[in-house]
């Protein structure tokens, strides 16, 4: 049976228009319907002289595999007009509708996944919605306690325990009970999304050093291992807290299946310099199969046709497999 993959079209002022025309000029095994106002696109599409041709998606018809140079559209209007590059407040809940379609469709068994282009945080909160990211926003609206960021580059996966934190507070976030959810969570999506039958997972620690025995900060000592020893107790495999700046050898990273940074900008630099543009954001711990790109909205590069949509065919490819290995 063909899937039917949902892909929301992000920031109108941003490079997701133009990566949606993109990724319509080839073909795709799957039904991909994009999320978003069909005119952005067609005058999008028609701008960087990508030949697109727009059908309406019609949720009653069979799914079948896209043809290129065809991309079918679940219509979603604008708030205002768009200028490439400039992003407006008004498009902000234009935004955020687009989000909501597209997981309501996961969530009714309307799509198989929901692929998102990337969105501007900045334009959505300064709209008055309070919005800290694709994942917890996401999370919010299918239900889930504990979603878990993991991104995707070949074969280095890091995931992270706490996500789109001021740094300050992050370490108010590293306790006991948060750690054994995010690590059960990403045990369960090793096993049961990659296929992985006994994940072992690197655990970063908080401080320089590890903590250095307690003298750069006790966090790894009195939160970190003590978590870490309830889990293995349960029979997961768990090195660590490892000291973030020893951790991505070749020789680490050949003894683990994942890494789990304690906040955002611990460990994705890392897995960023190793495969930007190619990597895949998945959202663990959720009901339904949820990827994304691994960068931002690049409102410079909007409407020039030097948007590369690498991670956005990654996301794609990605939640295909995903999506039909749930369906197995």
């Amino acid at each position: 049976m063909t899937l039917r993959i949902a892909l929301t079209t992000g920031e109108p002022a941003g490079i997701g228009p133009d990566l949606t025309a993109t990724i319509a000029a080839r073909e795709w095994p799957a039904e991909i319907v994009a999320i978003g106002d069909p005119r952005l696109l067609a005058t999008r599409a028609a701008n960087l002289g990508r030949p697109l041709t727009l059908e309406t998606y019609r949720r009653e018809a069979l799914p079948q595999p896209m043809a290129a140079g065809t991309l079918r559209v679940a219509a979603v209007p604008l708030g205002t007009p768009v200028r490439a590059g400039q992003p407006d407040r008004a498009n902000a809940g234009y935004v955020i509708e687009t989000l909501r379609r597209a997981t309501a469709g996961c969530l009714e068994g309307e799509f198989a996944a929901v692929v998102t282009a990337p969105v501007h945080k900045g334009i959505v909160n300064d709209a008055g919605i309070a919005f800290s990211g694709h994942t917890e926003f996401i999370a919010g609206l299918t239900g889930t306690t504990c979603p878990v960021m993991m991104l995707v580059a070949g074969g280095l996966r890091v995931a992270l325990a706490t996500t789109h934190l001021p740094l300050r507070d992050v370490p108010a976030q590293i306790t006991r009970v948060r750690l054994e959810a995010v690590l059960d969570v990403l045990h369960a999506g090793l096993t049961g999304q990659f296929g992985i039958a006994r994940p072992r997972i690197a655990v970063l620690g908080l401080n320089p050093h590890a903590g250095e025995s307690g003298h750069l900060g006790s966090e790894e000592r009195e939160i970190i291992e003590p978590a870490l020893a309830v889990l293995r107790g349960r029979g997961l495999q768990l090195l660590g807290p490892l000291p973030a700046d020893s951790a991505f050898t070749r020789e680490r990273l050949a003894a683990c299946d994942a890494v789990l940074a304690m906040y955002h900008d611990q460990g994705l630099p890392v897995l960023k310099y190793a495969g930007f543009g190619a990597a895949v954001n998945v959202t663990l711990g959720l009901p339904i199969v949820r990827t994304s790109v691994d960068h931002g909205t690049a409102l410079e590069l909007a409407g020039s046709g030097r948007a590369d949509a690498g991670s956005l065919v990654a996301a794609l490819e990605l939640a295909m497999t995903l999506a039909a290995a749930r369906r197995r």
